[in-house]
């Protein structure tokens, strides 16, 4: 393995983590992030949309669990909505509804799974 193939493997599972795409540095945007290693320009990162950072994130929640987030009790979804907060989720617009769907319980709910977070 050449040093710039042990760098992309180094830095794919950190992309796939964030739901980005890596593409090769010529066919990089003006939003993308091109990584360079050693002097030379290597791979470029294209970052997802937050709304699309979202819809990762509950996946990667849902296969983490083994089953929808609906599925899951009380006290580990206030754990997910716990975790999600600290990642921003909140912070995106519709963000309170896709998880409250995704949950499968009402925006209220969500809301008050929140603010029972700030009084502890």
């Amino acid at each position: 393995m050449t040093g710039d193939e042990s760098f992309v493997a180094a830095v794919k599972p950190l992309v796939d983590a964030m739901g980005g795409q890596l593409l090769p540095p010529g066919e990089a945007g003006p939003e993308d992030v091109v990584l360079a290693w050693e002097g030379a320009d290597v791979i470029a990162v294209r970052l997802p949309q937050l709304a699309d950072s979202l819809a990762h994130i509950l996946a990667a929640l849902q296969r983490r669990y083994g089953r929808p987030l609906a599925d899951l009790d009380r006290r580990t979804k206030q754990e997910v909505v716990r975790s999600l907060e600290a990642r921003g989720a909140f912070a995106v617009r519709h963000g309170v509804e896709t998880v409250a769907s995704a949950l499968g319980v009402s925006r209220f709910t969500v809301y008050n799974y929140l603010n029972r977070e700030k009084g502890d």
